[in-house]
């Protein structure tokens, strides 16, 4: 597949990483001499110095023969124009652009994206995307990730194990044994730097993140199982009130148990606007580090603290603080990769970095044949997906075990007909079963060939 990636940022770096470690031909622009300079040294990848909307840009990235544009520059209008000239121009069937602006994205101004006016075929928002995966994580307390697929009737989860878990040191073929009615498999266990796929007589430790697919009704018990039966936030205060502090609060509002919630905004005008778009929601203008200003949130009997500023060192130390007056729980956002590896030993429960939500938004898109969904994990090192058996496919009538896909997939759960599947070695697959699983990077193209009709793979 030939995609060009307009924007050479964070979000462009790793979108342009994750399309060519699967062997795309990829193509960056940039203004930025630095950040070209820096892709070309660091991937298999053409590297542009220019604008992403100059048509003589997007025909020398080979913008003619192109599948797909992704604009992400920090420039909405950059973005919307270069999918309107890729479109124009060159013909290129799919364009995906970055949104910032909320105002864009107003329910009046729908029209606006058409093919008629501005042939966007898909908007990426990472502000309210990262709000959505702030708020599914406040919904399933003790998981540092959940993503919901097939409808919401099942769901990935990825959690901490700590010496508490009850299954520790057991075989994990022992847990349907253990747990007969467990709609849970574990797909993928990190330990330490290592990411692996575990196999039935491997066991857990303490310290290892896991990865499960579970069937949504049973995740209660399934956290049980684990070790993990932290209450849901009740109260719960968010420092930060821009875009995603906003939308988050927006989000919880609205949720069927709505917390008690408030903002800490420092920005006096900031927050004046938050305090008329909110209804149900305290805003506290001050700053978050400042002691008065935590006292006056009653920060001691908060459940959860939710860090989304601007500012990530404002994030870190706005967690610490709730944590050291008693908080159960602190969710921070973190920018810079940099402090990703000082979140435990700092003591943060959840760091939750924007570019993989984005980058999965945005891959989701990329993928042929009948993969629904996805979900990119631990810096594009896994994917957890979602697929559709198709009549035609490779996979169709075959039982898993006869696919002999070892080692690097893990089947986590079958829908079909509306009813969950926990698979086996001799499960078969039929047409129409939605199939969901974690494949290890280098077997996401197996899979992705698997999953297609004959015909599309030509």
């Amino acid at each position: 597949m030939k995609v060009i990636v307009c924007g050479a940022g964070q979000v462009g770096f790793h979108i342009a990483k994750h399309l060519a470690d699967q062997q795309n031909d990829v193509a960056v622009i940039d203004r930025s001499v630095k950040l070209i300079r820096k892709i070309s040294e660091s991937l298999d990848v053409q590297a542009l110095v220019g604008h992403g909307s100059d048509p003589e840009m997007l025909e020398k990235a080979g913008a003619a023969d192109a599948d797909l544009l992704v604009a992400v520059t920090l420039s909405d209008e950059v973005n919307m124009i270069a999918c309107q000239v890729a479109h124009s121009l060159f013909s290129v069937p799919t364009k995906i652009a970055r949104i910032r602006n909320q105002s864009y994205l107003k329910a009046n101004w729908r029209d606006l994206f058409s093919r008629d006016n501005l042939p966007i075929d898909v908007i990426i928002s990472p502000e309210l995307e990262v709000a959505q995966a702030l708020a599914r994580r406040l919904e399933v307390p003790g998981a540092f990730n959940m993503v919901p697929f097939a409808e919401g009737k099942v769901r990935m989860i990825g959690m901490f194990l700590d010496e508490d878990c009850p299954v520790l040191d057991t075989p994990l073929r022992q847990l349907s044994e253990l747990f007969p009615n467990l709609q849970t498999i574990v797909v993928a266990v990190l330990r330490g730097d290592r990411l692996f796929v575990p196999r039935s007589d491997d066991q857990l430790q303490a310290g290892d993140a896991i990865i499960i697919v579970v069937e949504s009704s049973t995740t209660e018990r399934a956290m049980a199982v684990f070790g993990h039966e932290e209450q849901k936030a009740q109260r719960i205060v968010i420092v930060g009130g821009g875009n995603i502090g906003l939308a988050l609060a927006r989000l919880l509002e609205t949720s069927d148990r709505p917390p008690n919630l408030k903002i800490i905004e420092i920005d006096p005008e900031r927050a004046k606007k938050l305090a008329e778009k909110l209804e149900k929601t305290v805003v506290i203008n001050g700053d978050a580090l400042n002691r008065e200003i935590l006292l006056e949130a009653n920060i001691a009997q908060v459940d959860t603290v939710v860090s989304v500023a601007d500012d990530d060192e404002v994030n870190i130390l706005s967690a610490l603080l709730g944590k050291q007056q008693g908080v159960a729980s602190a969710i921070t956002l973190m920018n810079n990769p940099i402090y990703g590896n000082l979140v435990g030993s700092l003591g943060i429960d959840v760091a939750l970095d924007p570019r993989e939500t984005t980058v999965s938004s945005i891959v989701r898109h990329v993928r042929r044949g009948r993969i629904r969904d996805l979900y990119s994990l631990f810096n594009g090192q896994a994917e957890v997906i979602e697929a559709e058996v198709l009549k035609g496919s490779e996979v169709a009538q075959k039982t898993i075990g006869e696919l002999r896909l070892h080692g690097d997939v893990k089947f986590g759960m079958i829908v079909r007909d509306g009813e969950t599947i926990v698979p086996a070695a001799d499960t078969q697959l039929m047409a129409g079963d939605h199939v969901v699983l974690l494949a290890m990077a280098d077997s996401v193209r197996k899979i992705e060939q698997l999953f297609s009709a004959r015909a599309d793979l030509f």
